[in-house]
């Protein structure tokens, strides 16, 4: 295989990782599994805002996804090397690959050199994985044609965005079951979200049906229809992380099930890395029937991620825009610096991506037993470290949606696109009711904004007989700088660090919180798709 017969793969450039340690010998016979994803036959259609044009199901997979025969050469190909790659699966209408072989051929074959390290997991307890620095390469038959390769280099590559209240923070705080949320923010009555599906993407954790079955009869609610779907070999296991992974699924799934408990949910359980978040991601949007709403709490600083795992993710959510699909995702829970080492402000991925809802966070007070909110403010609780994400991208331009709404340059003097888009309590302190493996919690984070939104758009999709899509198109139409969003509650009070909140949008709490009937006034008047 001589270099001349290779080209290099745009955006598959990894910055050495400074923690890193190595920690014993990557055997080369070891086999291991990749995904490819492959470039689409045509653009997805563009609204005159840039948007994703709404299409069919049909028009999506058979106009822009992959060519079967691009698929068909990358197999050919990457076979004929003679190194014993094979390909596992080929979905063109997904527009991935997976190809399976030993950590020698796939080294060669895609210009990496491979080792085993150790270093910090988005929750700071190290992590061994497969490491690679630099570029990547493809044969020179199929340039163009693979625009990405993920797994080779398998470390964690998200964190779940709750907070599992302490003891400490139970004395002084309030905390609510998510109906009553949800009755704070007179969410649509009448409405259940009967009719509708909802995607929840999780890497990592799991669920027992018995603590679901507990959960929501002891809310007087009737179970929902909860599935779980494992993708590239992620798996549903309970009990094994309860102040950790099976505390955000049980956040997730209980938050959405009990706020609209007539949707059924399909929960896909994928590794926690680059190649496991775009195949969970992407079986969610090709899922039939197609969800009105996909809930993602997860993420990490745009920094942290190739350029080629961060398109083929945002690529995912622009199908998902394209066929009606309300994408709502965690902004993060570590303020304007999204936990990053440098001091400086980072935006979270996927909440960056200006193909999804980005959802911020709150801390909420009010009466539990009317509804009625008397106080409102940005989630920032300082001593415990946890605040709202939001700031500006560094990686995506400001979409045409969201031009008029007062967004400032970003760090690096750029016209990026403004994160969050809304808000929702997150604040541990005034937290969310749940059980975790057999056990009560409370627990906040803007990792329970997300699937509250994702239940709130089920329950506008029943409500008007549609499903919403890139909502952001509604919700931003007439903003202004320094004026109040109509169909939300303007957040004027707080900062999450870097930012403060005020009249308008802001990147604390983006448009603001759900007013419910000024909500479904403003997407009822709204044109379908």
């Amino acid at each position: 295989m001589a270099d001349a017969s290779f080209v290099p793969l745009p955006g598959s450039e990894r910055a050495p990782l400074s923690a890193a340690e190595p920690a014993g010998t990557l055997e080369g016979t070891e086999r291991i599994e990749v995904t490819l994803v492959t470039r689409r036959m045509a653009d997805l259609p563009r609204t005159a805002s840039g948007a994703p044009a709404r299409i069919s199901r049909d028009e999506l997979e058979q106009q822009h996804g992959s060519d079967p025969a691009d698929q068909a050469l990358v197999a050919e190909v990457l076979t004929g090397l003679g190194t014993g790659i094979e390909v596992v699966s080929r979905d063109p209408a997904a527009r991935l690959m997976t190809i399976r072989g030993t950590v020698s051929a796939l080294s060669a074959a895609f210009g990496a050199s491979l080792s085993v390290v150790t270093s910090p997991g988005p929750g700071g307890t190290p992590v061994r994985h497969r490491y690679r620095e630099g570029g990547l390469r493809v044969p020179v038959q199929l340039a163009g044609i693979i625009v990405a390769v993920l797994g080779l280099d398998d470390r964690p590559q998200a964190r779940a965005h709750f907070r599992l209240r302490t003891v400490t923070e139970a004395a002084a705080a309030a905390s609510y079951t998510p109906p009553q949320v949800a009755a704070a923010y007179q969410f649509p009555a009448g409405t259940d979200g009967s009719g509708q599906y909802v995607a929840i993407v999780e890497l990592g954790g799991g669920f027992a049906t018995s603590d679901l079955d507990a959960y929501f009869t002891g809310l007087g609610i009737t179970p929902p229809s909860v599935t779980a779907v494992s993708v590239a070999g992620g798996q549903n296991v309970a009990g094994q992380d309860p102040s950790g992974a099976d505390g955000e699924v049980l956040l997730d799934i209980e938050v959405v099930g009990s706020v609209a408990p007539g949707a059924a949910q399909l929960v896909y359980f994928a590794p926690n890395t680059d190649q496991g978040f775009v195949a969970a991601a992407t079986a969610a949007v090709h899922a039939t029937p197609t969800p009105a709403a996909i809930s993602i709490s997860w993420g990490q600083s745009e920094d942290s991620w190739t350029a080629q795992g961060a398109a083929s993710l945002d690529s995912a959510m622009a199908d998902a825009v394209a066929v009606g699909i309300t994408v709502c995702v965690a902004s993060g829970d570590n303020g304007s610096g999204d936990g990053a080492a440098d001091g400086q402000p980072h935006c979270d991925f996927p909440a960056s991506s200006p193909h999804v809802l980005a959802c911020g966070g709150t801390s909420l007070q009010a009466d539990p037993q009317t509804g009625t909110i008397t106080s409102e403010t940005v989630w920032n609780d300082g001593g415990q470290g946890g605040a709202g994400g939001g700031g500006v991208s560094d990686d995506f331009a400001r979409p045409a949606w969201q031009a008029s709404a007062g967004v400032p340059a970003s760090p690096a003097g750029n016209s990026g696109r403004g994160v969050p888009d809304v808000a929702g309590n997150a604040d541990p302190n005034t937290g969310y009711q749940i059980q975790i493996d057999g056990q009560p919690a409370v627990i906040g984070g803007t990792s329970a904004v997300a699937p509250l939104w994702a239940a709130l758009a089920c329950r506008l999709a029943q409500a008007t007989g549609h499903s919403l899509g890139l909502i952001q198109q509604i919700l931003y139409a007439g903003v202004v700088p320094g004026q109040p969003a109509a169909g939300l509650r303007d957040i004027t009070s707080g900062n999450n660090g870097a930012y403060q909140a005020g009249p308008g949008w802001d990147a604390c709490t983006g448009l603001g919180s759900p007013d419910g009937p000024a909500l479904l006034t403003q997407v009822s008047a709204a044109p379908a798709g």
